[in-house]
């Protein structure tokens, strides 16, 4: 895959789901051996599968009366792979059949269409202490890795700018005070309670404080479940130059869409610099793959845009 891969399809057809497939187990590949951590990777990816969907058994993600197993396979560059699967009467472990990947020190993290920072205390109660389900591991992973308080002096100089141009975007900063143990927005000086900022404002401040605490680092892989979300297109097409500008850096990004903006600016973007942005479209009869460096892709997001641009026409000359 690129530095810049897209995943596209109608609702329903499980994008979300190989997404979060995918975040499960390279984050298990990077929690295994941590610290005073001493389970296996079995058992951590086992542990992250079932906290990332929150099914009462394991088995409950395989269908059901099919006689079928779930089978995965994960191949990274260097000939590293990772194969295992599981069946419809699986509780809660997995059976791994090959596993040959290295050890990772970089963070992976996964960012949710639905913002965080004003939930965050909530976050943390049910999913830590009370340890309920609601609240699945990608939510309580991102506030876990935003605690970490953002660190003054030397940063990436890629990180740097990119810090300055997200927060060029929303025209303040976001932190953490510690003193009221709340997120708040900082514009000037001003300080305004995170409920009262906009869906758009949190959500590019997220990545704004992964960068800044430096959980985030060069070869770290991030997944986003649509990117579009709560942004005007402006601020879309913004958003896609600095991660493009930070998937130059070694980041690696996975994404989500279901907009014709996002789609249109990774095809320029592919265009502009010659670079291949692999795309994974679900369908009624499977997956298909393209590339946007090749063209658009036919898709239901575009075919829907010419759609109502020739009902337009229609429209207007009659």
């Amino acid at each position: 895959m690129g530095g810049l891969n897209l995943i596209i399809g109608t609702n329903s057809t499980g994008k979300t789901f190989l997404l979060k497939a995918l975040y499960a187990i390279q984050r298990a590949q990077e929690e295994t051996g941590r610290g005073d951590d001493r389970r296996s990777f079995e058992d951590v990816l086992s542990d992250k599968l079932y906290w990332v969907f929150q099914p009462e058994e394991l088995g409950d993600l395989v269908t059901r009366g099919s006689g079928k197993k779930l089978k995965a396979n994960f191949e990274v560059d260097n000939n590293c792979a990772l194969a295992f699967g599981f069946g419809p009467d699986t509780t809660k472990n997995v059976t791994i059949s090959h596993n040959n990947l290295l050890t990772r020190r970089a963070n992976s993290i996964f960012l949710p269409p639905k913002e965080v920072l004003g939930l965050f205390n909530v976050i943390l109660k049910s999913a830590l202490q009370d340890r309920l389900f609601g609240f699945d591991a990608t939510y309580v992973d991102l506030v876990l890795a935003l605690q970490t308080p953002t660190q003054v002096g030397r940063n990436y100089d890629a990180f740097k700018n990119t810090r300055k141009k997200l927060e060029d975007m929303f025209q303040g900063r976001i932190f953490f005070d510690t003193d009221t143990n709340k997120w708040l927005y900082k514009k000037g000086n001003a300080k305004f309670s995170i409920h009262a900022s906009a869906e758009g404002i949190k959500k590019i401040a997220i990545l704004d404080t992964l960068l800044g605490n430096r959980f985030l680092k060069p070869d770290s892989v991030v997944f986003i479940d649509e990117p579009e979300s709560a942004l005007h297109p402006k601020a879309i097409s913004q958003l896609l130059d600095i991660i493009r500008v930070l998937s130059k850096e070694g980041i690696q990004f996975f994404m989500t869409t279901h907009s014709y903006f996002v789609i249109k600016k990774l095809y320029l973007i592919a265009v502009t610099d010659k670079i291949s942005i692999p795309v994974l479209m679900a369908g009624p009869n499977g997956w298909s793959q393209g590339d946007l460096l090749d063209g658009i892709p036919e898709n239901d997001i575009i075919n829907e845009s010419i759609r109502l641009f020739d009902q337009e026409l229609e429209a207007t000359q009659a």
